[in-house]
């Protein structure tokens, strides 16, 4: 007895097939782009939302690059997580929508916030941008993974699908970063910035919905309370950012920018940047100065050169334009060259704090460690560095190679003279009087002695030069303005800069010495 095998032939196993409709090629690579895109258009702008309250600093770049991945990451995660257990074609167009609503939200939340937590520590700064970026970011990180598995009809092209939308995306992101940083920065403020991203997210998210609806025959889900109450949510966050309180009365392209009269000078006028005091000028009499520090300058200028005498001098900073009107009203003929690298502030300056330029001043947009190369060797008889970002002197103005391009620039018998910002433990101060004392033969500082003995912050004055100091004749001028300043000078300035670090181009911390713990 035979038995007989059945000639049945079993099809070979295929790959499994999504249970939801795939999206046009199109479509899927301009809305993975656009989401990436987004997330960068949000990250940048958030440093000039939350500058104004906790400064730019390394610290805050450091947070909100480090916030906007966290993002990121658990946008993506839930948006896979999601993608697997619900029909993505009915998640992309809430994912837009929302998105918007949380951009258009950020804007009022972190004005709100940033009142409450402004010059925090870390905690705080994590927090604000925390607010700033997290929400509308992690929404728009789950439009790929999203996107990504409705594309995945055939398991046999998942690397050349995943590998071509993440591409995409990434050409998405590095086109948002170039944009905003080169274009919409400079061009718009945050508001308008913000406010049209929400808008196109937005729309673009209704318009998909539309689209998907038509081409699924069937209403998306989503009961029509909640579309409403979206919609109403939306609107709430855009009126609120109308009443929120605004620190900037022009957002340059560094800084968020505002000019407040003093109620005790009718003529004064006092310069905020990102909501920190930077310059006072008195618009009536160009010869008030009304900070210690630019005091002592006045002093170190007095000595170098006695009034009337002209001067050739290079400012590193402009922001008020407080000491080279003071060098031009009490010196004629002296040649201001200010290298300032916010131009909006020189217009700034020209419309409401008395800046004139002509021939005894004039101001050249740029950074001033590209432009100080350019200068003349043994050119100017006093440099005046006094460049910040926020309260931080900027690290590449911080560096032996900088003081040493300075040193080449000023005339043998020549000073050069730089405002710093520092706090208990002075790190900061005694590394950066190291840097300039590594190129200019003979250095002093001058400051309150409360905080060179480490008390307190204030601001140092570093007097350089390769001729010797005329320190006495400076100590008698400082005595003439009757405050409390002293003069550090030979051993005793020594002692304070101790084993002190010198920054170069190669190794600069300078916002980690600035650090009070």
């Amino acid at each position: 007895m035979s038995s007989a095998s059945s000639d049945v032939t079993v099809p070979p196993a295929t790959p499994a097939a999504s249970t939801a409709r795939a999206l046009p090629n199109g479509l899927a690579a301009f809305l993975v782009f656009f989401s990436s895109g987004a997330v960068l258009v949000l990250e940048t702008v958030a440093l000039r939302l939350v500058g104004p309250y906790v400064g730019v600093t390394l610290q805050v770049t450091s947070s909100v690059i480090g916030i906007a991945l966290a993002a990121i990451a658990y946008g993506a995660w839930t948006g896979g997580w999601l993608a697997d257990r619900r029909n993505p074609r009915a998640l992309l167009a809430p994912a837009l929508v929302l998105a918007g609503i949380a951009t258009a939200v950020t804007l009022p939340v972190v004005r709100y916030a940033g009142e409450v937590l402004r010059g925090g520590a870390a905690s705080a700064i994590l927090l604000l941008v925390a607010l700033a970026v997290f929400v509308p970011a992690a929404l728009l990180a789950a439009v790929t993974p999203l996107v990504v598995k409705l594309q995945l009809a055939d398991l046999r092209r998942t690397g050349q699908v995943v590998g071509r939308l993440s591409g995409i995306g990434t050409l998405g992101g590095i086109t948002a970063t170039l944009g905003t940083g080169f274009v919409l920065v400079a061009a718009l403020p945050s508001t308008v910035i913000l406010f049209a991203l929400a808008a196109s997210l937005g729309l673009t998210g209704f318009g998909l919905g539309l689209w998907l609806r038509r081409q699924d025959r069937a209403e998306l889900p989503g009961p029509a309370r909640a579309k409403a109450a979206l919609a109403v949510l939306g609107l709430v966050g855009a009126g609120l950012t109308t009443v929120a309180p605004n620190p900037c009365d022009i957002e340059t392209a560094y800084h968020c920018a505002s000019v407040e009269s003093d109620p005790g000078r009718d003529s004064g006028r006092t310069l905020l940047l990102n909501s920190a005091q930077h310059s006072y000028v008195d618009l009536a009499d160009p010869t008030h100065l009304e900070y210690a520090y630019t005091r002592w300058i006045g002093a170190v200028a007095d000595v170098v050169a006695p009034k009337g005498q002209r001067l050739d001098a290079l400012h590193l900073g402009g922001g008020g334009f407080t000491v080279p009107r003071y060098l031009t009203a009490t010196r004629p003929g002296t040649d201001n060259v200010v290298f300032e690298i916010d131009g909006g502030l020189v217009e700034l300056g020209e419309r409401q704090l008395g800046v004139r330029q002509g021939p005894d001043l004039r101001a050249v947009v740029g950074d001033a460690r590209l432009l100080v190369a350019a200068e003349a060797t043994d050119s100017r008889d006093l440099v005046v560095g006094d460049a910040f970002g926020h309260l931080v002197v900027p690290w590449h103005l911080a560096t032996r190679e900088m003081a040493a391009e300075v040193r080449r620039v000023t005339r043998p018998g020549g000073v050069y003279v730089q405002n710093v910002i520092d706090y208990p433990p002075l790190r900061f101060i005694r590394s950066e009087l190291a840097t300039v004392a590594a190129e200019f033969r003979h250095v002093a500082l001058i400051a309150p002695a409360a905080a060179l003995a480490g008390r307190e912050g204030s601001n140092f004055l570093i007097v350089a030069s390769d001729a010797p100091l005329p320190l006495e004749a400076v100590r008698a001028r400082l005595a003439e303005l009757r405050e409390d300043a002293s003069l550090l000078a030979g051993a005793d300035l020594t002692a304070f800069v101790g084993e002190a670090l010198v920054l170069t181009d190669d190794y600069a911390p300078v916002d980690q010495l600035l650090a009070t713990a």
